[in-house]
């Protein structure tokens, strides 16, 4: 397990904090609002650990297909690696707003998946239950996400499913703490995370990373 991937997907997470709010923030908000039954910290947590649940079997699934290909073809590993930094100087771009470098890709999955899946949401609402909280939570962490997809192909260089998981979980734990805080506390971390200083720090980290990436996978075509 490479720890600075483990990293850098966590800031991945912090950093794409704002779009969460956006993306899942009324969802977790309604979601406090109307179960009267349970309380807004059961509510919250158990809707986020669903949510990252989500993300984790999905970064599993992928890593085993990218380590099954890998197997099979060398080069193709490579071009996996080369495809993981392309996508990380995306995320970084997007992070600090020069271009929106997601759209496509959050337009593309919520044709092929997200309409199929938001079907079941008829079975968890009202959300009266710990369990269906959780599968709240569950549900939507595959709501189309430029950010968790992009997230998803660093797993397809991952040696195992566990380490395409815990990849996986790095960037949902650093998504967490946007949509945990609620009102005041929420509206302060969002400024700091919108904050350009912010933005642009953690757009550079990240575009280090993925050119780290672009350069080991490039060396290895060419040699």
């Amino acid at each position: 397990m490479n720890e600075i991937s483990l990293l850098s997907a966590f800031v991945m997470g912090l950093a794409g904090s704002g779009h969460c709010l956006v993306m899942c923030g009324g969802i977790a908000s309604s979601l406090q609002l109307a179960s009267k039954q349970l309380s807004t910290v059961v509510v919250t947590l158990l809707y986020n650990i669903g949510r990252i649940s989500s993300y984790a079997l999905a970064g599993s699934l992928v890593a085993l297909l990218g380590a099954s290909l890998a197997k099979q073809n060398t080069s193709l590993a490579i071009i996996l690696q080369l495809m993981s930094g392309i996508f990380m100087v995306l995320v970084a771009i997007y992070v600090m707003r020069l271009a929106s470098t997601l759209k496509w890709l959050e337009s593309f999955a919520k044709s092929l998946i997200w309409q199929h899946i938001v079907k079941l949401n008829r079975y968890l609402v009202p959300v009266n239950t710990k369990t269906k909280a959780f599968c709240y939570g569950a549900l939507w962490g595959w709501l189309p996400c430029g950010l968790v997809y992009s997230a998803l192909t660093w797993t397809l260089q991952a040696k195992s499913a566990t380490e395409g998981a815990l990849i996986m979980l790095a960037f949902g734990v650093g998504t967490m703490p946007a949509l945990i805080v609620i009102g005041q506390s929420a509206q302060l971390l969002q400024k700091f995370i919108n904050h350009l200083v912010t933005r642009i720090i953690m757009g550079n980290l990240l575009i280090w990373y993925g050119v780290y990436l672009i350069i080991i996978a490039t060396d290895k075509l060419v040699h």
